[in-house]
Order: C-alpha cells, then structure tokens, then sequence
C-alpha cells in the first residue's frame, strides 16, 4: 500500500486538473452513501466532530475519517485532521493512504470554483476571500484557474493572519490585497468566497447587489451561519447535495425550519449543473449562491488524481 505524502498530494492537484476531473466525475456514475457525523464533548469545553466519508465507483473505493476541532486555533493546530484510504473496489485491497486534510482543503476549494464557472458572471473582475484559514488559502487559485480576476481581496479577523495568506499566496504568483472592511469589501466584489468558522453571519444582504455571487463553505453544524436570512431570500440557491446543505448546515437549516423558504428552493445541485440538467445563472442581475458542506465523492477524485500520478 503506497503511503503518500503531503508534498506528494501538493505535487499533484493543480486546480485545473482536479476542476476538470470533478466535473467528470460529477457527470459519471459513482455511488455516495450519507456521510456518519458524530458530536462528541471532552472536559474544558471542547466540542469537536466526527466525520466518515465513504464512496466508489465501479473501479475505487475510497473512506475518509474526519475529525474537526474548532478549538485547535487557540493552540496553533489546524482545526481539521483526516485519513484518506483508496481501496480496489472489487477485491478490497487497500492501495494506498493519504494525509486527507489538505486534499480536502483542495477539493473544497476546486468544487467551488467548479460552482462558480456555472453561476458567476462570465466578466467578474474582482474576487474577495473571506477566511484565513487553509481552504481559504487555496480559494484563490482555483477561482482564479475559472475567471480572469483583475483584484483579489483577502480578509480576516485577524489581519496578521490575513497578511500571512497573501505573502504565502504571493510566493505562488497571486497578487491579492488585504481588506479590513468587510462590508466595503463585500459591496465591490463579483464573486464572495466564505470559508470562515463563523457562528453567526458575517454576510448581510443589504450589502449585496445584482449579479454577484456567493460561494459559502465554512458551516458545516446546524448552529452556524456565515449569511443572514436577507441574503438567503435575495438568492438563487445552489448546492453540493441537499442532503447535506439542508440538513447538516444551518446556512439553509435555519430558513427552512423558521418557515422563510422551502427545500424546493433550491434549485440544483453540482451533479444537475455538470451534467447539464440545470444551466446555472440564467441573468445578468441574478445574485447565485453555493451552499458547500463537502463531498465524499470530491474526495476520491482528488485522491485518484493524486494516485494515478505517484504510482
């Protein structure tokens, strides 16, 4: 079994391979049960997640276990730590094992920008990330691998930490400034890229205006928000999966259960759009929202891509 590094995994997934391996696979035949999410409590506070993520196709099987600590910041960790496991699909032999936090921080960021080629405009000139922490990171590039952004804004509660993804961003040739204003920011943006820890929204929708487009990815708990109910209702809603977007986040959780929209809102999700069922922005005035919560299947093209290419 090929043990496979993170350099290895950085090595291999550029985004536009892994943007156009998505949508192939999102095209094709794959099967993608529920994924097993398991809340756990520890003494002094600490509320972390349990994730498992099994999916396969006719060939690969892939599982990748989770384990999201929100407190890890506070200690200078990485507030997500994963296993990716490929296995022969027909005989279960084990092929090989990756450190899965980074791919899923690439595969995050490619199936937004993947997303983002259906529903932002086609002339978007200016990108905000709003986020510092790895997902963030590789917002740009892959956003930039779908549209010709012309500016690049990065913001963060922490400015130090905000300053610290655009000279990391910059060793890679992505010129980005970084904002202190959010609002402002939010109000001269295209195209608004969200991967925050946020509890409660950092989004409002009275800062919105025609023919933007949001990509939200940070909540992943019913309890959190990154938009208000205002952008919510301004919206054409878009998702990964609606078993996941509707049920596990309260990005579209919490509307839903107060009655504001309904599950039949939203109007396709990331399989519709690449095989054509759906043809995502349909006007120039439109405002289109992505509901992201991560797929399983996301995971085991990127890390196919990345095996094919070290094996």
């Amino acid at each position: 079994m090929l043990q496979i590094s993170n350099t290895d995994i950085e090595k291999s997934l550029d985004c536009p391979s892994l943007i156009a391996a998505l949508r192939d696979m999102f095209s094709s035949e794959f099967t993608m049960p529920l994924r097993h999410h398991h809340f756990y409590s520890l003494p002094g506070g600490i509320d972390n997640t349990l994730i498992l993520m099994p999916s396969w196709n006719n060939e690969y099987m892939g599982i990748k276990q989770v384990i999201v600590a929100p407190g890890n910041a506070s200690q200078s960790l990485p507030s997500i730590h994963a296993l990716y496991t490929i296995l022969d699909a027909r005989t279960g032999v084990p092929l090989a094992m990756m450190n899965a936090a980074m791919l899923t921080s690439i595969r995050t960021a490619c199936t937004s920008a993947l997303a983002a080629d259906y529903l932002a405009a086609k002339d978007a000139k200016t990108l905000l990330v709003a986020g510092t922490g790895k997902v963030a990171r590789h917002m740009v590039p892959a956003h930039k691998s779908v549209r010709n952004y012309e500016r690049v804004m990065i913001w963060g509660r922490n400015e130090e930490r905000a300053r610290d993804m655009q000279a990391l961003l910059q060793q890679s040739g992505h010129e980005t400034e970084v904002v202190t204003n959010l609002e402002e920011a939010v109000k001269a943006a295209d195209v608004i890229s969200c991967s925050t820890m946020a509890e409660t929204p950092i989004i409002h929708g009275e800062w919105l205006h025609p023919g933007q487009h949001l990509d939200l990815v940070g909540s992943y708990k019913p309890g959190m928000r990154e938009a208000d109910d205002q952008v919510i209702l301004s919206s054409s809603l878009f998702v990964d999966s609606r078993a996941g977007a509707l049920h596990e986040s309260g990005e579209l959780g919490e509307p839903i259960k107060n009655g504001l929209i309904e599950a039949e809102d939203v109007e396709a999700d990331i399989v519709e759009l690449c095989s054509g069922k759906h043809h995502g922005r349909s006007a120039a005035h439109e405002i289109t929202l992505f509901k992201s919560m991560g797929l399983a299947i996301e995971d085991l093209t990127a890390a196919l891509l990345v095996y094919n290419k070290v094996k």
